[in-house]
């Protein structure tokens, strides 16, 4: 005798299963697509991690390397000519792990110094006779219209970790590293600016400090003596907007008050991170 009830299959279902289920029409276009997948995470088919993570994934092909690139302007660079205390000296303060390395000028790229190679050398007592020419890694060189995706590739393939980014006329407008993409899908990474979750402002050194753009107002002017009116926005981020009077992108810089204002971390939505530089001081060493 035939069984007329359907069998019920005691596996449990996964969150690919669960997500098929939700699409009972077939997404024609990314739009539709994110519809789809953020229903499906306001019904709880999906965690807002992964949804977060699936989002970012699709915005990376739709990216090109000039919207996530760090500016030259902010880019630590090593010139060759210096000598080899002036370049560990550097290397120590800037605290990167990767730095490219100029030749003539600043269009000129050698290569790629790994902070890492030159610690045998300072452990061993070699500085004196080094040439950073010597050991500098190839430099991989990238036009700032690539695809995100594309570029996220080719750091794979070759294992390198950074890029300099070229323009149309071939001089270098900045570099691109694979934290930079991969923060584009899961968020931010932190890295040597990044501000310890229970404080807001971290100094830098004695003219720069690393402020969440989340500070309360209040609590950014009791730090720096200043005296910012926190009637109209509570938090330094909404100061910072209301200043550049649109979203800023990472390395754009403006005069507020009595400092120099350059984002270091934003997307398209909201300003995360700042650098806050005292004019001030800088006036002072002029005048000396």
């Amino acid at each position: 005798m035939a069984n007329d009830h359907p069998s019920i299959d005691p596996r449990p279902r996964s969150w690919i299963d669960k997500i098929a289920q939700v699409f009972s029409d077939e997404p024609t276009d990314t739009r539709s697509l994110l519809e789809l997948l953020r229903n499906a995470e306001q019904d709880q088919v999906l965690d807002a991690d992964a949804l977060s993570i699936i989002e970012g994934a699709l915005q990376v092909s739709s990216m090109q390397v000039r919207d996530i690139m760090i500016p030259r302007s902010q880019v630590v660079t090593v010139p060759a000519k210096l000598s080899p205390n002036e370049i560990v000296e550097l290397v120590t303060k800037a605290s990167h792990s990767r730095f490219p390395v100029t030749g003539e000028n600043a269009d000129s790229i050698i290569g790629i110094l790994l902070a890492k190679d030159l610690l045998p050398l300072i452990l061993n007592g070699k500085t004196g006779k080094l040439d950073i020419k010597d050991i500098v890694r190839p430099a991989t060189f990238v036009p700032e219209s690539k695809r995100l995706n594309v570029l996220l590739k080719e750091f794979r393939e070759t294992r390198q970790h950074m890029a300099i980014v070229i323009d149309e006329y071939g001089s270098v407008c900045g570099v691109v590293t694979i934290e930079d993409v991969l923060e584009q899908i899961v968020g931010e990474i932190e890295d040597e600016y990044d501000v310890d979750d229970e404080s807001y402002i971290k100094k830098f050194d004695d003219e720069n400090h690393i402020v969440k753009a989340l500070t309360p107002i209040g609590e950014f002017n009791e730090y720096f003596g200043t005296s910012f009116d926190d009637q109209e926005f509570t938090t330094v981020g909404g100061l910072v907007l209301q200043q550049f009077g649109h979203i800023p992108e990472r390395g754009e810089t403006k005069n507020i008050g009595p400092f120099l204002i350059t984002v270091l971390n934003a997307d398209s939505r909201q300003i995360k991170l700042i650098k806050v530089t005292s004019t001030l001081v800088d006036m002072r060493k002029k005048s000396s």
